[in-house]
């Protein structure tokens, strides 16, 4: 089971059909986390068949519903710890008429005890008739991704100027991921990127969460199989190059180009706004979204036209039946069922046709000549396999253009920095003056350097990757992350950069003897990857669409471990500069 079926299976069995809440009608009142999290894993109609009659912002204001309960799913923050008092001590108790009260997370003893002491205070104690820790405090963003939804995790990290918060920030994290390893039932050994020192404190920390976890509950982590799982942390100083670069398979592409806010993209058609859903529940975004933009263009126009075809067999099928012809065979009336929901399929062919349409204009009009550029940059080698022997040729002439916008010059020098290993103290001023960046932006570059560069020198560490059949002068970059990830499954990864915390005596390429015997499955990959151990990678400081479809990829091509990937949050090139221009606030 992947991680949104089982945050959702939690949700459901401990929160909405609880044995204390019982089956009437009750409020839902979350905040912005749990919000995310149980839009990620319901739709508004599967709430509504729990008998759930509205889904509120904690911190917004709301109406009285007097006659119904209130199930609050809450992360034990202290703002939301305030919200939740002022709540249950609203004037004459008359919000609501009982509470039933689901922290994500351990609530930690001071909030605990605030809430304890409003209760005493106002007399509260039979109001207020379930209390409880769920210990899912993540957003399962996709089957196989999970985020903490705390980009300050990145500040906190790598802002010299908030070095007080990084404890308390490391330790919300640490337990942000111990009840993601509590759920999937794993006590993983764990390991870290050793070029980072704050990584080895993190990890000390996300270890003493648990084994906490695990004092509590013992058979967490049993079983031959889990003892093979690992948790990986590495930080996202391991890898420049991917946040930065101009992707084309579809998602990065979108996230990157399109302005879609909360997974959704918005868009005129003939003057009314549509809404068009990136989720797992959208089949066909899906099946798409780790492609070559080329591959799903050309993808669609085949469905286009198949739909095209359903519509004039329906009218076919249906002047058959006007004119008085004999009623309909076994498959003719299947066709017709068939054709029957085309008009939906058709409607999501056509928003995903907007949208592919839309990154495919972006850029060829702002970003197509950018891309070759990078991308030679990137492997310091050109599309011919000819070494870059002067990078700065390729980026000068589109530095001085003025087309090209601060922003993708801002990346291109980046880049330009880093294919000369890294950013040394004297930093070339006069590339940043010869490029016109305004004055405000300039920090994104200059930040760079608390993000710990130089990396792992990539010359001698990367492994040389021949370009399959589906690979493209503008997508010869692979994420480290993918190495890895592959490594670390395959008991290659180096002991010295990735060390374990506590060593343990088997590793997940141990696990090939025992599944080789394994005969008789119809579907042997899958009967695999139900029984495998996990590689939990965590980075923080943002992981990116690209790095997100590596885990996919390494998952769906090693059938002997699942791949989980997670972060602080998920982040586009553009969020990536924020992030960058922030750390000098």
């Amino acid at each position: 089971m992947n991680v949104k079926s089982l945050v959702r299976q939690k949700i459901m069995n401990e929160v909405l059909r609880s044995n204390e809440i019982g089956t009437h009608w009750r409020n839902l009142v979350v905040d912005r986390l749990s919000l995310k999290m149980v839009s990620s894993c319901f739709t508004i109609y599967e709430i509504n068949a729990e008998k759930i009659t509205i889904e509120d912002l904690l911190d917004r204001s709301r109406e009285p519903h007097p006659s119904l309960e209130a199930v609050y799913l809450l992360s034990p923050t202290n703002d939301s710890v305030e919200s939740l008092i002022s709540d249950i001590t609203y004037p004459w108790r008359k919000k609501y008429k009982a509470a039933h009260v689901f922290f994500t997370r351990a609530c930690p003893d001071e909030l605990f005890n605030k809430i304890v002491e409003a209760v005493k205070f106002h007399k509260l104690s039979n109001f207020i008739e379930t209390f409880k820790e769920i210990n899912i405090d993540y957003i399962p963003y996709e089957s196989q991704v999970f985020s903490l939804d705390f980009p300050d995790g990145f500040q906190c990290y790598y802002n010299r100027n908030k070095a007080s918060q990084r404890t308390a920030a490391m330790e919300r994290m640490a337990e942000q991921i111990a009840t993601l390893c509590s759920t999937l039932g794993e006590y993983p050994a764990v390991r870290y990127r050793a070029d980072d020192e704050r990584n080895i404190e993190f990890a000390q920390m996300v270890q003493h969460k648990l084994d906490r976890y695990k004092a509590d509950d013992p058979a967490i982590g049993d079983g031959h199989e889990k003892s093979l799982s690992q948790l990986l942390i590495i930080d996202r100083g391991v890898d420049g190059v991917s946040p930065l670069l101009h992707e084309l398979t579809l998602q990065a592409m979108a996230y990157d180009l399109l302005p879609i806010e909360n997974n959704v993209y918005k868009y005129l058609d003939s003057g009314v706004e549509k809404h068009f859903i990136l989720d797992e529940h959208n089949e066909l975004w899906k099946k798409h979204r780790h492609l070559h933009i080329a591959v799903v263009s050309k993808n669609i126009r085949k469905n286009i036209d198949a739909v095209a075809e359903y519509a004039s067999r329906l009218k076919e099928l249906a002047d058959g039946l006007s004119s008085g012809e004999p009623s309909l065979t076994p498959d003719e009336y299947s066709d017709m069922m068939k054709l029957m929901q085309s008009p939906k399929e058709a409607s999501r062919l056509g928003s995903l046709h907007v949208l592919v349409q839309n990154c495919i204009k972006k850029c060829h009009s702002e970003v197509r000549r950018l891309i070759d550029v990078e991308q030679d940059l990137a492997m310091n080698v050109d599309a011919k396999g000819v070494k870059v022997k002067n990078p700065f040729l390729l980026v000068e002439t589109l530095l001085l253009e003025d087309n090209v916008s601060p922003m993708n010059k801002i990346r291109m020098i980046l880049l330009y920095l880093l294919s000369k290993n890294g950013i040394s103290r004297e930093f070339p001023t006069k590339l940043i003056q010869h490029a016109g960046i305004p004055d405000p932006e300039r920090p994104i570059i200059t930040n760079m350097t608390n993000l710990g560069f130089c990396l792992i020198n990539e010359g001698d560490r990367r492994k040389q990757r021949c370009p399959n059949s589906d690979e493209r002068t503008t997508r010869r970059w692979t994420p480290i992350i993918k190495d890895i990830m592959e490594d670390a499954i395959d008991d290659k990864l180096d002991r010295e950069h990735f060390p374990y915390l506590v060593e343990r005596s088997a590793s997940i390429g141990d696990r090939k003897n025992t599944t080789s015997v394994r005969v008789g499955c119809k579907d042997r990959s899958q009967q695999i990857k139900k029984n495998a151990p996990r590689l939990i990678v965590f980075i923080v400081g943002g992981a990116t669409f690209s790095e997100i479809r590596c885990a996919y990829e390494v998952m769906k091509a090693r059938h002997t471990c699942e791949v989980i990937i997670g972060s602080t949050h998920i982040i586009s090139p553009k969020e990536f500069l924020k992030d960058l221009k922030q750390l000098s606030e």
